[in-house]
């Protein structure tokens, strides 16, 4: 054999099969990671729920009925969709809940877009209900308990 040839394995040049093999496992052991993370991702960004289904938030919805079989964790999102005209979505104390009634301006944040977003913050009950007169006396209240 001629002394300047080398061979695939040789020690003294190239080596750009190991390169190869060392770009291939990083590049299987990136892809795993980002697999392993995709679900803890998704899961901290929450669930989004339309309050009241295909209804929306209106009246003749049993909300009671609504709630029945969802678990709602701090990130969960609830989607309120109504007609601004008539209603909005008050974020209220568990009495505003109970007695229908709507705190004074800048306690308690009060929506009126018609599709409202709202960001459960953490474990505990968080109340809604529609502050029009009348409305949450007819059922338009929404008591969420978040775990």
């Amino acid at each position: 054999m001629a002394a300047g040839r080398r061979g695939r394995g040789s020690a003294s040049g190239g080596g750009g099969g190991a390169r190869v093999v060392v770009a291939a496992a990083a590049l299987l052991c990136a892809a795993a990671v980002l697999l392993a993370c995709a679900p803890a991702a998704e899961a901290a960004a929450g669930a989004t729920y339309l309050v009241g289904d295909a209804a929306g938030w209106t009246h003749n919805v049993d909300y009671g009925q609504w709630l029945a079989g969802k678990t709602f964790h701090a990130g969960d999102t609830l989607v309120f969709k109504y007609n601004a005209t008539y209603h909005d979505v008050a974020w209220v104390s568990k009495g505003g809940y109970r007695h229908c009634v709507v705190s004074p301006r800048g306690r308690a944040p009060v929506y009126r877009t018609g599709y409202d977003a709202v960001r459960l913050p953490g474990a505990g009950a968080h109340y809604f209900i529609c502050g029009s007169p009348g409305h949450c006396q007819a059922g338009m209240k929404l008591a969420v308990k978040v775990y």
